[in-house]
């Protein structure tokens, strides 16, 4: 298993940037899968951003060329670079670990699609 504790998020005007982290901790091995999701009050969510252990990536469309998903294996630790924030992007993100070695992608990500996940911290992108 392994505990997730996501941070960074708070309000940021509209053209700002952000940087998320997500510390995981309480695993014997690293997960192959991890990702960013974000949920917006009365939307659906949303899978922002997967990366697998081979360091593939995905992106959502409404955040290609604006959000980079990283890992720094050595920290334990992912991260989420959201540069050109628009007020869309306002929501409480999430992150997602899962041991399985096929990873959805950004557009498959659900909840049911990753074993473990943080409690969130929330973006609030203002106009």
């Amino acid at each position: 298993q392994v505990h997730l504790v996501e941070s960074g998020g708070r309000s940021v005007q509209a053209g700002g940037s952000l940087r998320l982290s997500c510390a995981a901790f309480g695993h014997t091995y690293t997960p192959f899968c991890m990702g960013w999701f974000r949920q917006a009050p009365g939307k659906e969510g949303e899978g922002v951003a997967v990366i697998a252990g081979d360091g593939m990536t995905s992106y959502a469309d409404s955040v290609t060329g604006r959000f980079t998903v990283s890992q720094d294996n050595a920290k334990n630790t992912l991260y989420l670079q959201m540069n050109s924030l628009k007020p869309e992007d306002t929501g409480m993100y999430y992150c997602a670990a899962d041991f399985g070695h096929v990873c959805p992608t950004a557009a498959t990500m659900t909840w049911g699609r990753f074993g473990y996940w943080g409690r969130g911290t929330q973006v609030t992108v203002s106009s």
